[in-house]
């Protein structure tokens, strides 16, 4: 069995997103350079109307530009740009704790994690972020078997082998979801620690909107779902058309059973119509679920043939990567 590689020789890449963080983004600069030195942090700019990218810059940060707009963008763009072993994805807003950073590392390496999820510890949330996090876990959690109590947090600390097999289809804010059901599906060993959470500083705004991005995440777990687990998916949409085939078609039958009549012709073509839909669906759920299954193995044949969290080192990393 492959030694576990120390920490401090591990390459290590910080991952900040920003959009408008100029109140923020040097103080989150400074205080992972003082917890994790050794690693390279990356402010990845977009689209900013202000003095982000100088000020991350001057910072000491390597700054990176992304123009198409949406976390989910900008988090695909860090993945496929940067080469390390291990990755922080981090807010640039400031309100999560950098000096937690070395513990949620050693944690992911000494267990040989792929994901170690930092939960916020905090009450800074606003009441419908924390409901809206809270029923996502919820749900997630029930439809993909997650233990996750904080899914939606901006702070996670990832391997190489997750971030290089990970797709990043999403391009806002449920990119977070994304990150977590492909944890589940492709049963990668995943740890969750509390972290404490600030608030933000003066003049930094929230960028998450509650309404329209609550919406969204919910569209996103919705298309996870009927992604990955079609047969669930799709029985129960057979169960719903079934259902209301046999509530209209009944009396239909009892009906043609006492007077060999069927006087309710449209009722009984509908009736008639429903059923065969649900058992399209039904039959969709089937080749569906095989086909997923298919890719899903795909996927973690690939996973598995990168390296594990600790073994051995991205060697051409500080080659591939420039100012």
């Amino acid at each position: 069995m492959a030694q576990t590689v120390p920490a401090d020789r591990v390459d290590i890449a910080v991952l900040i997103p920003c959009y408008n963080e100029e109140s923020a983004i040097a103080a989150v600069v400074a205080g992972f350079r003082d917890a994790l030195p050794r690693s390279r942090i990356y402010v990845y700019d977009n689209n900013s109307r202000d003095n982000t990218a100088a000020i991350g810059r001057a910072a000491g940060a390597i700054v990176r530009h992304e123009r198409l707009q949406g976390k989910g963008h900008v988090v695909a763009r860090m993945f496929a740009d940067i080469e390390a072993d291990v990755y922080i994805l981090v807010d640039g807003d400031n309100t999560y704790d950098a000096p937690a950073a070395p513990e949620l590392v050693d944690h992911l390496l000494e267990n040989r994690l792929d994901l170690v999820n930092a939960a916020r510890n905090g009450t800074h949330e606003r009441p419908g972020h924390r409901f809206g996090n809270d029923l996502f876990n919820r749900i997630t959690g029930w439809v993909f078997g997650s233990s996750f109590e904080d899914m939606l947090s901006g702070y996670k600390v990832l391997s190489r082998r997750f971030v290089k097999s990970f797709p990043a289809l999403a391009t806002g804010f449920e990119i977070e979801t994304e990150l977590i059901v492909h944890a589940l599906r492709l049963r990668m060993p995943v740890a969750e620690l509390p972290s404490s959470y600030g608030r933000r500083a003066e003049g930094s705004a929230s960028k998450l909107r509650t309404g329209p991005d609550g919406l969204r995440i919910l569209w996103a777990i919705f298309r996870l779902v009927k992604g990955e687990r079609p047969l669930a998916f799709f029985t129960g949409v057979f169960a719903l058309l079934a259902a209301f085939a046999i509530t209209l078609g009944a009396s239909v039958v009892a009906t043609f059973v006492e007077t060999g009549l069927v006087p309710r012709l449209p009722t009984a073509v509908l009736s008639t119509g429903l059923m065969v839909l649900a058992f399209l669906s039904l039959a969709a759920g089937f080749i569906l679920d095989t086909v997923t299954r298919g890719r899903t193995e795909m996927k973690r044949l690939h996973y598995l043939s990168l390296h594990a969290p600790g073994e051995g080192s991205c060697k051409n990393s500080r080659s591939m990567d420039f100012k």
